[in-house]
This record gives C-alpha cells, sequence and structure tokens, in this order.
C-alpha cells in the first residue's frame, strides 16, 4: 500500500481519504440517480475534519443527541436530523436551535414538545419512529425490533389521531445489511403503516445499509426508493454510517512485548476494551494486513490490550515472520465504530487522529494526552 505505516504515531486511525470519498461518490450518484437524501449517521463516524468533505456529497447529518446535532450544524451545516429514544426538557430548546427535522420516539413525546415546536422562530419538520417489528438482525444487542424493544411505536400503538403537524415517518430496522433485507422491511412496514404516509413529506429508512460494500445490490435499493417515492409522494432519506467510512480507515499499533503462556502471546500499545470496542461488543475479528487466521502461516500468536482486563484480547493471528517489540500491525475497517466509541479506560492514551491522501501524505490532525483523561474526571 502507499501509505507508510511507520511514519505515523502508534496507537493511530488512520483515516484514508482517497478511500473515504470512493465511497462518497457512489453515494452521491445513488442520490443523483434516484433524488434521495443521504445524511451522514454521525454514531458511527464523526471525525469532523472531513465534514466538509462529506458535506460536499452527502444532504447533512443524522444525529442522535444534542451534541452530534451541534457538531453537525457547527462544522457541515447542511440538513441535520436528529433522533432520541427519549428528549430531555434541558436540552429542547438548543435542539430547536440546531435541529432541521426532529423525530420523535413516542407520541407522548410528541405531545409534550409539539407546542415548543410549533413556537420555534424557524420551521422544524417533525416525524414519528415506527416499529415494525420485523428485522433480520443476529446479534441481539443491535436489534431494534426485539421483544420489548423502547425503540419505535409498534402497530398496536400507534395513534392515527395524534397525526396532526407530524411531516413524515422514520424506522430503523437494519445493521449491515444488503438491500433485501431492506426490501423485506418495507413490504411490512407499509403494511403496517403505508396507510399514514398519504399527505406526509417523507419517509425515512434509517441507518445499517451497507451500500458501499462490494457485494451490494444496489439496483434493489434503488426500486425500494422509487417504489416508495412513487406509491406516496414523499421523499425519501437514508442514514447510513458504516457505507460512509466503510473500509477507509486503520488503526495502527504497535508490539510492547512478546511472551509464552501455553501458546505466544504479543501485548499492543492498543486495546479492544478502549480503542475497538466492537471487537468485544459485537463480537468480531477485526482483519490485520499480511496476519492470517490461527495457523494458516507460521507463528501464531494471541494479540492483547494494556489494560488490567482479563479480557482484553483482540484475537488469535499468525504471522509469516517472529513478532519483535516494536513491529507494527495495521487493523483494517477501523473508521467506522472506533473513534466514536473509544475511551480512557485504565487511563490508556486515546489513539492519535491522522489523515492520509495521495497527494498530500500523513497528516496528524489530533494527539491526546494526560489532560484529554483527567478532564473526563474531578
Amino acid at each position: 500500500m502507499a501509505i507508510d505505516f511507520t511514519a505515523a504515531p502508534s496507537p493511530s486511525y488512520i483515516v484514508d481519504e482517497d478511500l473515504l470519498v470512493k465511497n462518497l461518490e457512489r453515494l452521491k450518484q445513488l442520490q443523483e440517480r434516484t433524488g434521495c437524501k443521504i445524511l451522514l449517521a454521525q454514531k458511527a463516524f464523526s471525525m469532523f475534519a472531513f465534514y466538509p468533505l462529506i458535506g460536499r456529497y452527502l444532504s447533512g447529518v443524522a444525529s442522535s443527541s444534542l451534541y452530534e446535532a451541534r457538531l453537525g450544524r457547527e462544522e457541515m451545516d447542511k440538513e441535520v436530523h436528529i433522533y432520541s429514544p427519549a428528549y430531555d426538557e434541558k436540552d429542547f430548546a438548543e435542539i430547536l436551535e440546531v435541529s432541521d427535522h426532529i423525530v420523535f420516539n413516542s407520541f407522548s413525546q410528541w405531545a409534550r414538545f409539539k407546542d415548543q415546536v410549533k413556537q420555534a422562530p424557524r420551521v422544524i419538520e417533525c416525524g414519528m419512529r415506527v416499529n415494525p417489528e420485523y428485522s433480520e438482525v443476529e446479534t441481539g444487542l443491535y436489534d431494534p425490533c426485539a421483544p420489548y424493544s423502547r425503540m419505535g411505536v409498534t402497530e398496536t400503538n400507534f395513534d392515527p389521531d395524534a397525526l396532526e403537524g407530524l411531516d413524515g415517518l422514520h424506522f430503523h430496522t437494519l445493521c449491515e445489511q444488503n438491500s433485501d433485507a431492506l426490501e423485506h422491511t418495507l413490504k411490512v412496514v407499509e403494511r403496517k403503516f403505508g396507510q399514514y404516509l398519504k399527505g406526509m413529506k417523507w419517509l425515512n429508512f434509517g441507518g445499517g445499509h451497507h451500500i458501499t460494500r462490494k457485494d451490494y445490490d444496489l439496483e434493489r435499493l434503488e426500486r425500494c426508493i422509487t417504489s416508495v417515492q412513487e406509491k406516496y409522494y414523499v421523499d425519501v432519506y437514508l442514514e447510513p454510517g458504516e457505507a460512509v467510512a466503510l473500509n477507509s480507515g486503520y488503526l495502527v499499533a504497535s508490539v510492547l512485548d512478546v511472551f509464552e503462556n501455553g501458546m505466544p502471546v504479543a501485548i499492543l500499545d492498543t486495546s479492544a476494551t478502549c480503542h475497538m470496542p466492537d471487537v468485544l461488543e459485537m463480537p468480531y475479528r477485526p482483519e490485520i494486513l499480511d496476519a492470517g487466521k490461527p495457523g494458516e502461516r507460521a507463528f501464531t500468536y494471541r494479540l492483547g490490550g494494556p489494560t488490567c482486563l482479563s479480557g482484553d484480547v483482540i484475537g488469535d493471528y499468525s504471522f509469516d515472520q517472529p513478532l519483535k517489540v516494536g513491529n507494527r500491525l495495521v487493523f483494517c475497517d477501523m473508521a467506522i465504530y472506533s473513534m466514536v466509541k473509544n475511551n480512557t479506560f485504565n487511563g490508556i492514551a486515546l489513539p492519535s487522529l491522522v489523515k492520509y491522501s495521495e497527494q498530500e501524505g500523513l497528516q496528524t490532525i489530533k494527539t491526546f494526552n494526560y489532560e484529554n483523561f483527567k478532564t473526563r474526571l474531578s
């Protein structure tokens, strides 16, 4: 690869701008072909150094909190959408200042805040999240339609008499999935809630669409979008997060120590629990450049982090050569759900944030130090 990973700080997240643009081009073309609007879901990727670039391709941001909405307004300043399972009264005045769309999770929340929306000095469109009680998500932690879910209004609890003032409906049922799952979900959404779309302005398909994955069925997605637009005369929004920065980032780490305990163990200067928590939460095994599965290559190691958490283990990997202190390891697809979820457990420093492009090379955007750890505490 063109990137000289040995020249980057360790540990550091590196986002390849050229790969990011490749994803954005695909998303922009989808908008142009269908007329849909695509939002960056900031819960997956919030490296705002790239927001001016992303804003040249996408329609705005999707936010899950006041702070995300503020970030989108301050750093991209295009459409700002927000959804939360419940809004706090103390935040709502500021939410009104920075948001263009507000999606509510229940009719009780809508009843509580709708007068404030109407009295706002600017026009704000509002919607209701619905729960079709159908999803194909296999990991329970990420299934918004699981029994007793706190996400969205079910058909049984939907109140047609409370729709006045609402401009659209929102659903989110996908997680890293192809467009066949969306097609199946849409059939259920239409059967349960389609009658309420007539006269509304938009339908938001939520996130979880892996649009920039190589095997993604783009034509099926386009059919889903145009079908809804033509049937209900509404705008269609999508708010992917992963698809924006999929496979565009890396996490560079170094080997701190190597020893034996039934098998070779290597301790790195990066941590699963601190720097890539989805490895433990999902769980999943991230790819490493020039490494294989256990036993696939000559030398197999268990890779772990420097924290005191016993389970801070990234996984078992094999290499062509023995690992030595100082060796660099490069984890792939680390732009998404890594920076936004990392933490300073044990006082472990956060990785630096680095930008790469073929034209400008490596540029360190931000480094973190003791003060970043201390100021979170008191």
